[in-house]
């Protein structure tokens, strides 16, 4: 059959994701090259593939069949690229990498710096996406692997065909607006900026819970997201439901948001750097964490410049050697 690698790859995410739209957001391509992915292949079987179901497709026989085969067929070309890279006498090659919004500010720049000293033959070609979406990025293929988060509160299925490895835990402390909460917050000295990553001077006075922000509004992505589910669940364990003001997803504009005095959130330092801001930053007595992990697949493991690339991610992170997290029947999380 006179077929492509994308072709069959367009296939494969339509079966992951359900419609034209969501494969071209996941492939980067537009939903018109989509459909001609899809047109091309149907000529290169002869079969249809596709059927309308309203503002819905969805695979026909042959086109169930196909998938099915087409996911084994780029799994093995997968597998033969990570065996010629073996046979190299240098790490070479180009690796495609997912990340979230904090990682690509300041998780990937230090550990392209070190790839590139250590490894010149290696390019690497990033793309920043949602962190919900990076797993079912690295499981379909469309990435070689991805840095993610892990919320142990939500966890999110996992694919049994993923590695996962642990590179740093951050815990979350409650950034209000300055004054917010004057009988715990540290009034001797100025609100601590965002841009400040040192958490060893946080006086004790400054500890607070998630109970007492009950009467307070709160700047929280939606509870669709796993972010927002992981703070959702983190509040009602400490009794209270979260008063939800603003709903928003971006970090820089939650810590604009608070600095404006309109609602609260929880932060990590890493989150606190993205944007320099003036407010609060409170110790919370709860533990509240996120994992921030490294996602590749299974078989790619021992793949040159996939072992590469985890090695100084886990360096530039001081994370060595990391905890890996189990797979298949375990869970998984994200911001």
């Amino acid at each position: 059959m006179d077929w492509t690698s994308a072709q069959l790859r367009s296939l494969v995410e339509l079966t992951r994701r359900g419609t034209i739209t969501a494969v071209a957001d996941a492939l980067g391509y537009t939903p018109g090259g989509v459909s001609q992915q899809i047109t091309a292949l149907e000529k290169a079987t002869g079969m249809r593939l596709l059927r309308r179901v309203g503002r819905r497709v969805e695979l026909t026989d042959a086109g169930a069949t196909l998938a099915l085969h087409a996911e084994r067929i780029l799994t093995t070309e997968a597998e033969a690229v990570e065996a010629l890279e073996r046979t190299r006498n240098e790490i070479s090659g180009t690796l495609r990498v997912g990340l979230f919004a904090t990682a690509a500010a300041e998780l990937l720049p230090p550990a392209l710096r070190q790839v590139r000293e250590r490894h010149p033959g290696v390019t690497v070609r990033s793309r920043d996406m949602d962190v919900d979406e990076v797993y079912d990025a690295v499981a379909g293929g469309t990435v070689d692997l991805a840095l993610g988060l892990d919320y142990p509160d939500v966890p999110i299925p996992r694919d049994p065909s993923l590695r996962v490895m642990e590179l740093s835990r951050e815990r979350f402390s409650l950034a209000v607006p300055t004054g917010a909460m004057p009988g715990r917050a540290d009034t001797s000295r100025p609100s601590r900026t965002s841009g400040a990553s040192d958490t060893s001077d946080r006086p004790g006075p400054r500890k607070v819970s998630l109970a007492d922000t009950r009467e307070l509004g709160w700047i929280l992505p939606s509870v669709r997201s796993y972010y927002g589910r992981a703070v959702l669940t983190a509040c009602r364990r400490a009794g209270f439901e979260p008063q939800v003001a603003h709903e928003v997803t971006d970090t820089a504009a939650t810590l604009a948001l608070v600095e404006a005095g309109v609602g609260v959130s929880v932060v990590t330092d890493l989150m606190l750097r993205l944007r320099p801001s003036r407010l609060d930053v409170l110790e919370l007595r709860e533990t509240m964490e996120r994992h921030i992990v490294v996602v590749f697949r299974s078989f790619a493991e021992h793949r040159p410049t996939v072992a590469a690339l985890v090695d100084v991610l886990r360096t530039s992170t001081g994370r060595r050697p990391p905890r890996r997290e189990h797979h298949g029947t375990d869970k998984l999380a994200t911001r």
